[in-house]
């Protein structure tokens, strides 16, 4: 996977596509480009669930964010001649959404815990996340493996609350 492409602020300003793609202009860090976009996610979810408590419009949301992200993400590597380009971060806001969303009402320290977890999968892709990201060279290869990313995490806090006991 290259990343020769050099996005700028400028650059992204220039297209609604890509201003999304790159999640706001947290994609554009070059240190860990996942994991701002990640935190960004957390913050607009805070900002999302205040002024749409339903959950019903929440996970309609969710699904329509997901689809608008297959086509942004294959719009971007389509334009940018890279697959899945480290600034790239809708993926993870989208997929790290459907997390905050099943964990409701968990607190702020389960939510941090799932902030590392998530990225502890996004970044290292055990299987099948690997699979998926190897295997689907397109937008929505680019958010399944995200998806399946948060899958992951759910189950892993799933399984530390029942440990836990909270």
């Amino acid at each position: 996977m290259t990343q020769e492409f050099n996005a700028t602020f400028g650059w992204m300003k220039g297209s609604l596509w890509r201003i999304i793609g790159f999640g706001f202009g947290s994609g554009l860090i070059k240190k860990a480009p996942g994991t701002w976009g990640t935190l960004l996610a957390w913050i607009l979810w805070v900002l999302i669930s205040a002024i749409v408590p339903n959950d019903l419009v929440q996970a309609i949301l969710i699904f329509l964010c997901f689809a608008l992200g297959i086509h942004v993400c294959q719009r971007m590597a389509n334009e940018m001649g890279v697959q899945d380009h480290g600034g790239i971060v809708w993926d993870e806001i989208v997929a790290f959404w459907l997390v905050l969303f099943v964990m409701s009402p968990l607190s702020v320290v389960w939510q941090l815990i799932a902030f590392v977890v998530f990225r502890f999968f996004d970044i290292v892709k055990p299987w099948p996340i690997s699979y998926f990201d190897e295997k689907y060279k397109n937008g929505f290869g680019v958010m399944w493996d995200d998806i399946v990313a948060a899958v992951y995490t759910l189950f892993v806090i799933a399984v530390a609350v029942r440990v836990v006991g909270v």
